[in-house]
């Protein structure tokens, strides 16, 4: 596979970046877009590097590392983040893409599909945090809103420790678990309060991300294959149970996964999940007829 090669796309409010690996010789395959939310491009270079017969694009999502933001705008909706993705497409000169799209991407890229179908081949959506098709739809989204407030009121440490507390929590979520999670993880997070509140997971995309509320007769009615996509690692989960809500919604069944939230990880942000294997499956899913 070809090393990437960098485009700059200008869309309302932003200034894009997507990187463009082309294949190993000639392909017929349709390109692969690899996307997630708020995780840069950076994320997807291993999982890239296991898709040489085809070109493959990755992107970072706007307000992310060269993503930047042009409008001053505090927040990004799944709306404009799909937007976002649509134009990408189109810039491809592609008639029809594969989607692969982990967490946040997958929420965005669910939306792309109910907007904007005729786009899409095949969508893998691998475990997005949509609180708000749980059964415990009322606490979860509680949960979100609670954890957004102590993100605000004490910044990144106090906010990311208990984001990972909800994250990692196993059932149902019941009322009030904000309140009882760690304000602080030792060895993790910065140790004072920088003031800002800029996080592109807490502040830009975690309401709007949780608590979109999807089309799903326009997703049952796109020609697009969509497949929802749940780690093996992940049972019990909150984006894992939404996962399989979502499936539901669609008459479907969600299929497993190597490894958890990130098991396409090789090494990216000190993380390694079972990349060997993640790829190995999604090829095969990506394979199956539509």
């Amino acid at each position: 596979m070809s090393e990437p090669t960098t485009h700059t796309l200008d869309v309302p409010g932003a200034t894009l970046r997507y990187d463009v690996r082309e294949p190993d010789g000639d392909s017929a395959a349709p390109p692969l877009l690899l996307i997630a939310s708020p995780m840069s491009a950076q994320g997807f270079g291993t999982l890239a590097g296991s898709f040489t017969d085809r070109a493959v694009v990755t992107c970072d999502p706007r307000g992310v590392a060269r993503s930047e933001r042009t409008d001053g705008a505090a927040t990004a909706t799944p709306e404009e983040h799909a937007d976002d993705l649509h134009r990408v497409i189109a810039d491809l000169g592609a008639d029809r893409v594969d989607v692969f799209a982990s967490s946040g991407g997958a929420v965005n890229a669910l939306v792309l599909v109910a907007q904007h179908p005729e786009q899409v081949r095949t969508l893998v959506a691998h475990e997005p945090p949509a609180a708000a098709v749980l059964p415990d739809r009322e606490a979860a989204l509680a949960a979100v809103a609670d954890l957004h407030a102590a993100y605000q009121a004490g910044g990144t440490g106090p906010g990311m420790a208990k984001f990972m507390a909800l994250a990692s929590h196993k059932g149902p979520v019941p009322a009030g678990f904000i309140a009882h999670a760690p304000d602080s993880i030792p060895g993790f997070g910065p140790a004072e309060d920088d003031g800002r509140r800029d996080d592109p997971l807490l502040g830009q995309n975690l309401i709007s991300s949780t608590t979109h509320e999807y089309d799903f007769d326009a997703l049952r009615a796109a020609p697009a294959r969509i497949v929802m996509a749940a780690g093996a690692d992940s049972e019990g989960q909150l984006a894992q149970r939404a996962a399989a809500a979502i499936a539901a919604r669609l008459g479907t069944e969600p299929v497993v996964f190597p490894g958890g939230h990130a098991g396409f990880l090789g090494g990216e942000f000190g993380q390694t999940g079972e990349p060997e294997a993640f790829a190995a499956r999604l090829r095969e899913v990506l394979d199956e007829p539509a």
